[in-house]
């Protein structure tokens, strides 16, 4: 029986373990915490979601919703646990934070054939699946800072703050899905007057932030600080996390302005303040969102915080089976190769045990087809200039001359593909 070691056991290290488990190989995972945290978890649950607990759209016209149903059929433990696990949220995959931990964790404990080892990377490893994550630190960062002749990559990352949902005053607050998509699993909080929403982007400006270490000038544009997004002017909020289209009450009062919060737990106990990343410090947190109409009296179950993302310049450092180049034995996966979102981080983990499978077997490598969400995500890693490499999500636009009005028969035509993949790996 073979042996292989995943290091790391969040979305992509779990995702790599239980395909080869699938495959009849022993797994040894090793992952640090809880005996040494890192900052942003909160337990010693194998992937346990940081920021959001959505997983996006689950629409085939999304990116997000295509490389979903890819990796299902590749037999992702992501989407099979957030299908378990999931919330009433319109189109969106959102998923008990808990449940969907528990689900993989137990799962993958319960093979005879996994062993979880709690351990601290202290060296990069000779052979193996390197999923660490963007919280990749101390020694093993060196490590990988060194090995391409290159400085590691980073940026800052910010979470959005929990909510208790019995402190939320549901007589300002009101139940409804975007556009009516959904049963109105969400709550949204109006300004009803522009006033109120300009005083309220006034103080979150002036608001003062928590400090960094490394500087706050390096942010992921798709993640940006809500207090960020506000300081580029007054209206930006407004047409962007806060816009009110949608989201009229009654059929037809449209509020100036609307905060929406996201079922955080099955219960409905808790709550995610949507598109509310943050590095404000605690008491302004307090302070500033208590403005926001119907969480006057909000109790905040966990705070927004911010901390930094490390990812490799892949282009330089990766091979295209996600091997690395000085040392071919070594594969990596997960947001540490510079994939952006929770989906994306599981795919590529799959991927690399994928890849690492048909190394193992003596097999040719066989790519993931390029016209498919996965694969042209995976191009993209390998591919892109690494002087400019910056992290990247599911797009459409990663595929080539793609009209909106195509990606219905595109995600059918990729489907198809991923499918025949499959066959062809297993043969």
């Amino acid at each position: 029986m073979k042996t292989v070691t995943v290091y790391g056991g969040g979305l992509a290290g779990s995702e790599a373990a239980n395909y080869l488990l699938n495959r009849g190989y022993e797994v040894n995972l090793v992952e640090r915490r809880p005996e040494k945290g890192d900052g942003a978890h909160e337990s010693g649950m194998l992937a346990e979601l940081v920021c959001s607990n959505s997983l996006k759209s689950e629409r085939l016209d999304n990116a997000c919703g295509l490389l979903k149903e890819e990796i299902s059929s590749l037999g992702s433990i992501v989407i099979e646990s957030a299908r378990k696990n999931r919330l009433n949220a319109g189109n969106a995959l959102a998923v008990d934070r808990e449940g969907f931990a528990s689900y993989i964790s137990n799962k993958l404990l319960s093979n005879s054939r996994f062993h979880l080892i709690r351990a601290e990377i202290e060296s990069l490893p000779e052979k193996g699946i390197l999923c660490t994550g963007p919280l990749t630190d101390g020694a093993l960062l060196n490590d990988l800072s060194e090995i391409g002749g290159k400085r590691t990559c980073h940026f800052f990352d910010a979470t959005a703050p929990l909510i208790d949902g019995s402190s939320i005053d549901l007589n300002v607050a009101y139940r409804k899905n975007r556009f009516e998509e959904g049963e109105g699993d969400y709550l949204n909080c109006p300004f009803d007057e522009k006033a109120d929403y300009l005083r309220f982007v006034d103080e979150l400006v002036h608001a003062e932030r928590a400090m960094l270490h490394e500087g706050d000038d390096s942010y992921f544009e798709g993640c940006l600080p809500i207090e960020v997004i506000a300081s580029r002017g007054p209206m930006t909020l407004r047409y962007g996390p806060l816009t009110p289209m949608g989201l009229e009450q009654d059929g037809k009062r449209r509020a100036y302005a609307v905060v929406q919060l996201r079922k955080d737990s099955a219960l409905a106990d808790v709550y995610n303040m949507v598109g509310f990343q943050t590095n404000l410090t605690y008491p302004e947190q307090k302070r500033v969102f208590s403005l926001i109409p119907g969480l006057e009296k909000a109790r905040f179950i966990r705070y927004g915080l911010m901390h930094r993302n490390s990812y490799l310049s892949s282009p330089d450092v990766l091979n295209d089976d996600l091997s690395f180049k000085s040392r071919p034995s070594l594969f990596a996966g997960g947001q540490l190769i510079g994939v952006e979102g929770y989906v994306e981080s599981a795919a590529s983990g799959l991927a690399a045990a994928i890849y690492y499978d048909l190394r193992e077997r003596g097999m040719d490598f066989v790519p993931i087809p390029v016209d498919t969400m996965l694969g042209s995500l995976l191009h993209y890693v390998t591919h892109a200039e690494g002087k400019h490499f910056q992290p990247m999500a599911a797009v459409y636009s990663l595929l080539p001359r793609v009209r909106k009005d195509q990606r219905l028969s595109l995600a059918e035509a990729s489907l198809a593909k991923i499918d025949a993949y499959r066959k062809r790996i297993d043969e």
